[in-house]
């Protein structure tokens, strides 16, 4: 029987990973990874989101972030600009109090393509750089054995094939550091409800966003930067979130 760590990573994307024809209005692919120790995880994080949702919406159903974005669905409730007010004040506060760490890549499509006449998939690149530091940041944390979970929301067969192809080719040691890395990837439908992957779903596009235009206010990345692995400097750049090319 495997080992595992005492910590589980959530994982999730904001835009395409295609290259052929790139959104012009968001030419980047974001991928985002919500390191929790289990303990804090289940004791903390889980009754705190759920908390939240029963105060909003009377149940603990799925929140997703375009639903909140677009005010959509049960998220109707958002277009009352003052409950909006006070909906995004609570999930700010929500998001400060989480404890986990913060890992993320974002790859520039369009530089990718410019600078490489045969480009890496954004994703394979994506992945290669989030694992790297997701390695060193557990062995900073003192855990050196057992498999780490990694949870990724199910999307359907295709795409969840070639996620775990680019995972599965990393971990076997296509990684900067030319290692075997100790991850297991798991999957989780979206009616799982897990509340990892809704606050990880919270997190990929605002770090995207401020990418594209770092002058536009952006009280959400603001929440975020505090965090993001740091060096022992408290650099973010190259140890929390790698920008590529």
């Amino acid at each position: 029987m495997p080992r595992f760590s005492d910590y589980t990573v959530f994982a999730d994307e904001s835009g395409d990973h295609q290259l052929e024809a790139v959104d012009p209005q968001y030419p980047v692919f974001v991928l985002a990874f919500c390191l929790f120790s289990n303990r804090s995880y289940a004791e903390r994080v889980v009754p705190a989101i759920d908390a939240f949702k029963m105060r909003y919406f009377g149940c603990t159903d799925v929140m997703h972030e375009y639903d909140i974005r677009k005010s959509r669905g049960p998220f109707a409730i958002l277009m009352n600009g003052e409950i909006r007010d006070r909906f995004m004040t609570d999930l700010t506060q929500l998001i400060i109090d989480a404890p986990f760490r913060l890992v993320a890549s974002v790859i520039h499509k369009r530089e990718l393509v410019k600078r490489y006449p045969v480009p890496t998939s954004p994703y394979y690149l994506g992945m290669s750089f989030g694992l790297e530091r997701l390695a060193r940041s557990l062995m900073g944390h003192g855990c050196e054995g057992g498999q780490t979970p990694i949870v990724f929301e199910r999307r359907g067969r295709k795409e969840d094939d070639e996620l775990a192809k680019e995972f599965h080719r990393v971990c076997e040691g296509a990684n900067m550091v030319g290692k075997r890395l100790p991850f297991q990837i798991e999957f989780q439908r979206k009616h799982d409800n897990a509340a990892g992957l809704q606050l990880a779903d919270l997190l990929a596009r605002p770090i995207g966003r401020k990418q594209l235009d770092p002058t536009q206010p952006n009280r959400a990345y603001d929440v975020l930067e505090r965090k993001f692995r740091r060096s022992a400097e408290g650099k973010i750049i190259g140890w929390g979130l790698k920008v590529f090319p």
